[in-house]
């Protein structure tokens, strides 16, 4: 377990939030992450495939892309 600090920006299934932890369980399971979300506060926790890094001019990553359906 690690907390995010800053916290990260994310998008997710529900809209944008801020990550502010982010859970292993180890090799064989998908990370996830503690979110809370901007429009209502709530706390939600992400499969790392369900979320994606909001958008950061800076950084060159205008658009985050919706992942390929598989």
């Amino acid at each position: 377990m690690l907390q995010l600090d800053p916290p990260m920006p994310v998008v997710t299934p529900n809209g944008n939030a801020m990550a502010h932890v982010l859970i292993d369980y180890g090799p064989e399971h998908n990370l996830f992450w503690v979110c809370f979300q901007d429009a209502t506060g709530e706390c939600w926790t992400w499969a790392n495939k369900d979320i994606r890094a909001q958008s950061n001019i800076t950084l060159g990553r205008v658009v985050p892309t919706t992942a390929a359906a598989g």
